[in-house]
């Protein structure tokens, strides 16, 4: 019998499929998981019966289809936003990697091109090869810096029709400038790039980093995704949604599958958006831990980004893979995000981190 890889290699893959892997981190049966940046709180008792009795409404009309424009979900997200944002500026599928998708489909595609800025979100080569969208990278400064010249130049040089600005960035946690999304935006003028800013763990940002919603009026080509997976706990639900100027939505949809939202996942996202300042107390309690992680990983001679996110990028490993090796046998799970002498730790509980920083220690 032959192998799954040779099977697979067997079918008529498109050409630009072959020799690729999917995406997914490693899911182990250990204590404590702390790498896939996940929530580890859970959802607060309160939350959780909210949403059961929403969804078991719901269920009383699932021999109908979903509401397809989910009205009020877009209205209980403009809310929870503001900035003076209003219903049909919001979008909702199911994840922001569908948001993402949605949004390649409609302006991506053969001949056209998406840029990144690696290391990043390892989904935007993935989403864009999914939808025929050439990718191209341009390189980030030191420490995983952008700056705005070089953010510019490399999008006008690139002709790009996409732009991925991850902010937070996922693997490193920074967090971009205002100023380099507003020469981005500049930049694309000429080819009239959508720009989108991935600000999936925007929750978790510092006191006094700026969200790119501010930056909206008047950028009808500026795009802000987010998700309810990291800050709202709910990364089971499967629930994302990006705030533009109305059109955006109206392009998606043009391309999102018919009811592409369930009346299930609709009532859960509203009950829990009815309970936000609950879900967002945890927020408070794992940036704490996240600060206290970077504080001891430098205690431990190691060298931590900064941080605006729910996780800690850090380097000065010498092996990386014999710590991820040890952490996983002492109940650890981290992230080996393949970049050389690092690893990504998610901010967990109390608990969690402390049995993380106990077993590093040891191990370094």
């Amino acid at each position: 019998m032959p192998s799954s890889v040779e099977a697979l290699a067997a079918l008529p893959l498109r050409d630009d499929l072959v020799g690729l892997h999917p995406y997914g981190a490693p899911q182990l049966d250990v204590p404590i998981l702390l790498n896939v940046n996940e929530n580890t709180h859970g959802v607060p008792a309160d939350v959780h019966a909210a949403i059961v009795e929403a969804v078991a409404e719901a269920t009383r009309g699932l021999n109908r289809y979903p509401d397809r424009e989910f009205t009020q979900l877009r209205k209980n997200l403009a809310d929870y936003l503001g900035h003076g944002l209003t219903p049909d500026q919001l979008w909702a599928a199911n994840g922001s990697n569908e948001v993402l998708q949605q949004v390649l489909q409609a302006f991506g595609g053969p001949g056209r091109t998406a840029i990144g800025f690696p290391p990043t979100y390892s989904m935007y080569p993935l989403l864009a090869s999914g939808t025929g969208t050439r990718y191209v990278t341009a390189a980030r400064g030191a420490a995983y810096t952008m700056t705005p010249e070089d953010t510019a130049r490399a999008v006008r040089t690139s002709g790009a029709n996409i732009v991925f600005l991850c902010s937070p960035n996922n693997p490193t946690g920074t967090a971009l400038g205002l100023d380099v999304v507003e020469a981005a935006y500049e930049a694309g003028e000429d080819a009239r790039a959508i720009i989108i800013v991935d600000e999936a763990y925007g929750e978790f940002a510092q006191e006094g980093t700026a969200s790119a919603l501010t930056l909206l009026s008047g950028r009808p080509r500026l795009l802000v995704s987010r998700t309810m997976s990291k800050a709202f706990a709910l990364a089971g639900a499967r629930i994302g949604y990006l705030a533009a100027a109305p059109e955006i939505a109206d392009a998606l949809r043009l391309v999102r599958l018919p009811y592409h939202l369930s009346a299930i996942t609709q009532a859960a996202a509203n009950a829990a958006l009815t309970h936000a300042d609950t879900l967002l107390a945890n927020v408070e309690a794992i940036k704490v831990q996240r600060d206290r992680i970077v504080r001891e990983l430098e205690t431990l001679g190691l060298s931590p980004a900064p941080s605006d996110s729910n996780f800690v990028f850090f380097s000065g490993l010498d092996d990386p893979h014999r710590v991820w090796q040890g952490l996983l046998e002492a109940g650890v799970l981290v992230r080996d995000v393949g970049i050389p002498g690092s690893l990504r730790v998610t901010a967990g509980t109390e608990e969690e981190t402390t049995a993380f920083l106990t077993a590093l220690a040891t191990l370094i």
